[in-house]
């Protein structure tokens, strides 16, 4: 898979927070990328009031918008006073002004994935094995985990979970294959990422122990 089809994206945040005696007030600003030449990119003004989101400006929609009774009487009031006109400027001004610099520092960076194959109970009494493949501590976010049996890739009785967020900038994934063991066929994992120059195979060995497999799976050569 090429990883050309990958679309990266970019939120930029800045949050402003302020509270007391149980209220709590953040006004959220977003700068959106998902491509160099800016086409798509949006700003996102947003005012939060005890968790509730209660009126937002996006600059594709081009004018404030309340989600609340209060925040639609505040939305009619500054869609008609000098309050728009300064959201309309943001998206040049904040936004563009800023995409060469967020660009450089984040977004052009990437990080390569670490990748575990092990050896898990199934869930279920349909197949008597079930192997995880584990990718750890990748950047940026988009990635592909596909599960080859005799070098033919497998569809069936495979579960995946999303990409979880560490906290960190960085994500972690799981896919899971329940499977009926065979003799001498051959597992493997196989992983696609746009910090990889190619796709990277991990093949299972159930007659190494578990430290030697790992050792296998973190310097498996690429296809």
């Amino acid at each position: 898979m090429s990883m050309s089809i990958f679309c990266v994206s970019l939120t930029l945040v800045l949050s402003i927070f302020s509270g007391t005696d149980g209220y709590f007030f953040q006004v959220v600003r977003q700068c959106r990328y998902s491509s160099k030449d800016l086409q798509g990119i949006e700003f996102i003004h947003s005012y939060v009031f005890n968790q509730a989101e209660n009126i937002r400006f996006n600059s594709t929609v081009g004018k404030y918008v309340g989600y609340t009774e209060l925040g639609v009487k505040n939305a009619e009031a500054w869609n008609k006073g000098p309050e728009l006109a300064v959201e309309l400027g943001e998206l040049e001004r904040y936004c563009k002004h800023n995409a060469d610099i967020d660009y450089s520092a984040i977004l052009d960076k990437t990080v390569e994935p670490h990748v575990r194959l092990s050896s898990v109970a199934p869930p279920s009494g349909r197949h008597p094995a079930m192997l995880m493949c584990s990718a750890y501590d990748f950047y940026p976010k988009p990635i592909r985990v596909t599960w080859l049996r005799d070098g033919r890739e497998v569809k069936s009785d495979v579960t995946s979970t999303e990409e979880l967020a560490n906290g960190d900038w960085y994500y972690q994934i799981h896919s899971h294959l329940e499977y009926t063991p065979r003799s001498g066929e051959k597992i493997s994992c196989m992983v696609e990422h746009i910090s990889l120059t190619e796709p990277m195979v991990y093949h299972w060995d159930p007659s190494l122990p578990e430290a030697e497999r790992n050792k296998i799976a973190i310097g498996a050569s690429g296809l």
